[in-house]
């Protein structure tokens, strides 16, 4: 017999690199974090080296960035839970547009040159203020129904809506503004107002999503549609529910813009879809779905807000910013789908 003995001690497994012991006990999105306090650094620094002034150290603009921010952002937590199906909502900028004229037209004063329902003349503001969430809401149930119901895909189906949307609000208002609103109504977008509705909405779907079954179900729908049917979750009912809950949303930014700039027109909300697109993707959430957070999206839109402000403070051109934010969107796409491959 050979007198080898056999080795009883275990391999000693090696220990992963400090950052990777110090990424895991970070916060998820402290990551997207650093690059929003980045971004706001190189604009402080090419403010001084361009105009000789601080970037952020002026009131105005940051409460324009909120502001800016606060309507965005609301859209784009309903987004986010569109992009977690794997799904797509191209209708939202649309909509604001409809559920903004819907809710300017019910909350026109007396003083109105031209009402457009003379009888509906000093309704209370809760009135245009739930007509236009209403309307919003509707839409997104469409939009579910249509998904769901016919099998057309979520990029045709709010396509459409977006298309459909856009013509109602210039047909409802004939191409003219309504301005005339009441002080009650005009208050919910007034002072820090949009900020603390859109606090609260994000607060509230960030508990739906991380701590109640209609989170738990959104999720596992975005990670595998097939074994979530299997595993006996109502898919459609639950896409109808996202939907729904992203036109809401919808129609609430646009209540809340109308009532911030004291008018509804036909034209609000061009380009707010991609915007809250862009949020969501650049706050970590993936096309490929099943992945997304509402905190990474608030930061997402922060960084959206910072990048189109701090652009046009160094006196970049508006056609360069446009250029500029389409280069983000494809690099976050980009290197989302490259994640994802490497988790396979």
């Amino acid at each position: 017999m050979s007198n080898v003995k056999m080795s009883t001690q275990q391999p000693r497994a090696s220990r992963p690199p400090l950052f990777s012991q110090l990424q895991g006990k970070l916060p998820k999105d402290t990551g997207i974090f650093i690059v929003m306090l980045g971004i706001a650094l190189i604009f402080e620094v090419a403010g001084w080296y361009v105009r000789d002034q601080s970037f952020l150290l002026n009131t105005n603009r940051l409460v324009l960035i909120v502001l800016q921010v606060a309507i965005i952002g609301i859209i784009a937590v309903g987004v986010t839970q569109v992009i977690i199906t794997t799904g797509i909502d191209l209708s939202s900028g649309s909509l604001i547009a409809l559920t903004a004229v819907v809710a300017a037209s019910l909350a026109q004063t007396s003083d109105s040159l031209s009402p457009m329902f003379p009888s509906l003349i000093d309704l209370p503001a809760v009135v245009p203020i739930i007509a236009g969430i209403g309307v919003g809401t509707l839409c997104g149930l469409i939009n579910g129904v249509l998904i769901t119901r016919t099998g057309i895909p979520p990029f045709i189906a709010t396509l459409g809506m977006m298309v459909s949307a856009r013509g109602l609000a210039q047909y409802y208002t004939q191409g003219n503004p309504i301005s005339f609103l009441s002080d009650g109504f005009t208050a919910i977008g007034q002072g820090a107002m949009p900020v603390v509705i859109f606090l609260v909405v994000a607060a509230i779907f960030h508990i739906a999503l991380k701590h109640t079954r209609y989170g738990k179900y959104v999720y596992a729908i975005g990670g595998n549609m097939i074994s979530a049917r299997v595993s006996g979750i109502n898919v459609n009912k639950y896409l109808v529910i996202v939907y729904t809950i992203a036109g809401g949303l919808a129609g609430l930014a646009g209540v809340v813009l109308a009532a911030r700039v004291s008018t509804g027109q036909s034209s609000m909300g061009m380009s707010y879809e991609l915007d809250a697109i862009a949020a969501a993707v650049i706050g970590g959430s993936s096309l490929m779905g099943g992945v997304g957070r509402i905190t990474g999206t608030l930061i997402g839109a922060v960084i959206l807000g910072l990048i189109k402000s701090g652009f046009t403070f160094v006196g970049v051109d508006a056609y360069v910013q446009d250029i500029i934010k389409g280069i983000i969107i494809v690099a976050a796409v980009s290197i989302d789908m490259h994640r994802n491959r490497k988790k396979r």
